[in-house]
């Protein structure tokens, strides 16, 4: 009786034990899945970056623009009589000219500086036009400064204009 007992224990443990038939874990093609969308999506959140980072790239370059705008006209309030005089008007030029005069220096001095805050290159001009003096009051002068901005992006898969361009308007 006792043995018996025993054989009903051990069956019931057998039956309740036995290995299921059905899958228990998760599969090679599963983990092969999972790994994939993961690798998918981390691209995806490396490119988000890679784009960010040179668009804020870009938006330095066009903060450093206005602030050598800036740069420049300080510079012509502080030299008044030659900025009235318009000794500082230039054409588009990418190469620092010869100094002399005040004003030439500053001329030099500021292309020196886009260069040197915006990237030395054939891209990296500056002009100053300004007119003549109406009724006394000042002169109205226009700074532009043009630079390099192809590493920018203007959308998905196309690159930024080469050439970018800033101008400020104002009356001395």
């Amino acid at each position: 009786m006792i043995q018996s007992r025993i054989d009903v224990g051990m069956r019931r443990h057998l039956a309740t034990s036995a290995p299921r038939r059905g899958q228990v874990g998760a599969g090679l093609i599963e983990v092969l899945i999972a790994v994939l969308v993961m690798g998918v999506g981390l691209l995806g959140v490396a490119a988000m970056q890679t784009t960010a980072l040179r668009n804020s790239s870009s938006a330095l370059d066009r903060s450093q623009a206005v602030i050598q705008t800036y740069a420049i006209l300080d510079a012509m309030r502080a030299n008044r009589n030659e900025a009235l005089g318009l000794q500082y008007n230039t054409a588009l030029i990418c190469v620092p000219p010869a100094g002399g005069s005040l004003a030439q220096n500053d001329v030099r001095f500021w292309i020196e500086s886009l260069e040197a805050t915006l990237g030395a290159g054939p891209a990296t001009c500056g002009a100053i036009a300004c007119a003549g003096s109406v009724l006394g009051i000042g002169i109205d002068c226009e700074i532009t400064v043009q630079w390099d901005d192809s590493r920018a992006s203007d959308g998905p898969g196309t690159p930024g204009a080469a050439a970018q361009t800033v101008t400020t308007r104002t009356r001395l």
